[in-house]
């Protein structure tokens, strides 16, 4: 059967990676966490501290750009692909709160973006991928076969991303989670360089009141359907 590119953008915490994986899972697929990669390289910020009270030194980084190298390995004991910084395993450091707060101003950078897209775009190339993120559509993928864009309340979001937090041990309050989620929501969509907004031709979900099965199989009758589609 033919395959696809399946492109799912989206506001924060809308759990994209989270149906992305179950997609590619479903479809044996290659699934792409591209907020991983920002997040991958925010870390890196941090350890290196290149950043000040939100202050970024944004032409160090781009001096530093050569020197970040990221990989997705495949975890079998998980049966999912993990982020590597530089050969380390980051997949959870990259979740705390602190990479949180720094990963959408790491994102302005247009040195970054650029950087991370050719990338990205290269491990597309064959198709038969799901890539989540806040510029698949419009930019790594524009010609995606799919197009899916993620939404809820930001109450919903919040809550959301508290509780797994919470689950991962991970100390924090709802009203410091709340304000990282609108924060983020304003810098992604107001950015100069590929900001955060609904293409023409995507699909918009608005989970706010969906549970992950319901989610799931709704996307799952889309997929089908272009699949039936494209291969008529």
């Amino acid at each position: 059967m033919k395959k696809i590119t399946i492109a799912i953008d989206g506001f924060s915490s809308t759990g994209k990676s989270t149906l992305a994986k179950q997609l590619a899972q479903k479809l044996q697929y290659v699934y792409v966490d591209s907020g991983a990669m920002y997040r991958a390289v925010a870390l890196y910020v941090l350890e290196h501290k290149l950043i000040a009270v939100k202050v970024l030194d944004k032409a160090t980084l781009i001096d530093h750009l050569p020197r970040i190298n990221l990989a997705f390995r495949y975890n079998e004991s998980l049966k999912a692909s993990e982020i590597y910084l530089n050969g380390v395993n980051v997949n959870t450091a990259i979740r705390s709160m602190e990479v949180s707060n720094t990963v959408s101003t790491v994102a302005t950078v247009p040195e970054v973006r650029q950087q991370l897209v050719a990338l990205q775009q290269h491990m597309g190339k064959a198709k038969g991928i799901v890539m989540d993120g806040r510029d698949i559509g419009s930019v790594v993928f524009p010609d995606a076969e799919l197009k899916l864009f993620m939404t809820a309340s930001a109450d919903k979001r919040a809550q959301r991303r508290f509780e797994e937090l919470k689950r991962s041990g991970i100390e924090v309050t709802y009203e410091a989670v709340l304000d990282n989620i609108t924060s983020r929501d304003h810098l992604d969509s107001t950015r100069k360089d590929s900001p955060l907004f609904k293409v023409n031709d995507a699909i918009e979900i608005d989970n706010s009141n969906m549970s992950l099965d319901e989610q799931f199989e709704k996307v799952l009758a889309l997929v089908n359907s272009k699949l039936q589609s494209i291969t008529n």
